[in-house]
Order: C-alpha cells, then sequence, then structure tokens
C-alpha cells in the first residue's frame, strides 16, 4: 500500500509539472500574439486553455481521493494540500495568458499597445516567460535556487507595471479611452501572471522546508 501510496504523490508531482510546460506554451505564445496581433495564434491559445484546465480537474481529483483513501500526515498532507494550491495558480496563469490572447483578438487587426509602450509589454512579456520557466524546473527540481530567479524576475515586472500606469497618468497622455482601458488590462494581466508564479515558488518552498514564509516573502 505504501509504494501505491508513493506512486500516486510521484503522479501529482508530475502533473504539476506537466501543467506548467503548458503554462510555458500558453505564455510564450500569448505574449507572441499579443506583439504581432497575430489573430490565429490568439485563438490558438485561447483553445488550448481547455487542456490545461481538464488537466488540473484530473490532478485535482486524484489529490482529493488520495486524501480520502490514504489519510496521509506530516509531509505526504503538505504535498498533497500544497499540490491542490500549486494547481489552482497555475490554472490560473493559463487563464491570464488567454486573457492576453483575448485582448489580442479583440482589437485585431490593430495591435493593443501604443507605440511608446511597446518595449515595456515586450519586457513584462519576457519576464513572465522567465517566471513560467523558472516555475516549471523548480516543480519538477525543487531546487530552491530557482526561488530567487522568480523573485528577481516578479520585481521587475513591478517596476515596469509602475512605468505603465505612471505613463498614463502623464500629461501627455492621448489614447482614446478604449486604449487606456486596454493598456490597464493588459499591464493587470501580465502582472498578476507574475504574482501566481510566485505563489507556486512559495509553497514549493514551504514542501521543502516545512516552514511557511510571510505573506510579503518574495513580494516584490
Amino acid at each position: 500500500m505504501r509504494k501505491v501510496f508513493q506512486a500516486e504523490l510521484h503522479q501529482i508531482g508530475e502533473g504539476l509539472v506537466e501543467i506548467s510546460s503548458l503554462v510555458i506554451d500558453a505564455i510564450e505564445k500569448s505574449t507572441a500574439a499579443f506583439a504581432a496581433a497575430d489573430l490565429q495564434a490568439a485563438q490558438d491559445v485561447i483553445a488550448a486553455d481547455a487542456r490545461i484546465d481538464f488537466l488540473q480537474n484530473d490532478l485535482d481529483e486524484r489529490a482529493i481521493d488520495v486524501l480520502a483513501l490514504q489519510g496521509p500526515v506530516a509531509s505526504d498532507l503538505r504535498m498533497i494540500v500544497g499540490s491542490l494550491r500549486m494547481s489552482a495558480s497555475l490554472e490560473r496563469m493559463g487563464d491570464l495568458a488567454r486573457h492576453i490572447s483575448q485582448l489580442t483578438r479583440l482589437r485585431y487587426p490593430r495591435h493593443v499597445i501604443p507605440a511608446p509602450l511597446v518595449e515595456t509589454f515586450a519586457e513584462m512579456a519576457r519576464q513572465d516567460t522567465v517566471i513560467a520557466r523558472k516555475v516549471c524546473e523548480l516543480l519538477d527540481s525543487r531546487d530552491l535556487e530557482l526561488v530567487n530567479d522568480i523573485t528577481a524576475a516578479k520585481s521587475e515586472i513591478n517596476a515596469l507595471h509602475k512605468a505603465v500606469f505612471s505613463a498614463m497618468g502623464a500629461p501627455d497622455w492621448a489614447e482614446t479611452p478604449a486604449t487606456t482601458v486596454d493598456v490597464t488590462l493588459a499591464s493587470r494581466y501580465f502582472e498578476r501572471f507574475g504574482d501566481h508564479g510566485v505563489s507556486v515558488a512559495r509553497k514549493v518552498s514551504y514542501l521543502v522546508t516545512g516552514e511557511w514564509q510571510p505573506e510579503d516573502f518574495l513580494a516584490g
């Protein structure tokens, strides 16, 4: 029975890595579509999000079955409960990538972001991709050194997010209300993607160390 239990735990861990690999694909493709105003690529991201949702539901059902049937304690219990919470964060990261693509689709054939902020959003996209890749690697390896990389990337995103709002509040901001709303939503999606990556990192840190960090841990 113990071997079966450990195999089930291993499968849950592999499931998290699989979902996180799909999140990498989603954020890379959605931000590329966003930058290029590529309707077909945006549609592909939107359609692919259903796979992330399915895998999250499947993982959660398996984790709940283990809780109900195996009665885990101590570190095993932390692993299962943490996995449920991490799967929710990963699913939300997929949703945010989908939201970015939905903005692309909404404004096609125009670009969502006005020219002065293009490079700012390009850098936010690069940092979100870093976070997605580091989160996947962290889930697979449990190497807590990766947490520092995630923290650094999130700090960069926070600074870029603030820069976007500073630009919109400047006297020379002359964009339409619709564009202003689009930029606000887009910046929030990019920023929240990083937040969920940090949330996963905090939970992995807890699983490895058994110590829960305060709420401002990893906050940029």
